[in-house]
Formats: structure tokens, sequence, C-alpha cells
């Protein structure tokens, strides 16, 4: 996904000819593509930790029980 984004980035950043129709479209797809990123790398994760997180915990008061 990196990959991408340094691929698209001199088409958003492009100023010759022909870029009036290029560089809004590059821009939604790096700007996308930067925030699909950062979703993926940070919040899924926290997502995860949270749900896991308290099922464990429900998990451990009900072994303290028996």
């Amino acid at each position: 996904m990196i990959i991408a984004i340094i691929g698209m980035f001199p088409a958003a950043m492009n100023t010759g000819v022909g870029s009036d129709v290029q560089r809004p479209l590059a821009t939604v797809i790096v700007g996308g593509l930067i925030s699909s990123l950062a979703l993926t790398v940070l919040v899924t994760p926290l997502v995860y930790l949270l749900v896991a997180g308290k099922k464990v915990t429900e998990m451990e008061e009900d072994q303290e029980e028996m």
C-alpha cells in the first residue's frame, strides 16, 4: 500500500500538461490510501483489543467464580 501511495504521489503533485484532470483524482486516491492505511494499522488493533479484552476479563471472572 505504501508503494501505491509513493507511486501516485507524483501524479498528485504534477503541474504539467493534463494535470488539471489527473491531479484531483490522484489527490483523492492518495488521501484514501493514507486514511485506509492509518485505519488498518491503528484503529483495527485498538478495536480488537477493546473487544477481546472484555471477553478475556469476562472469562477470568467466570473462572474465579468456579
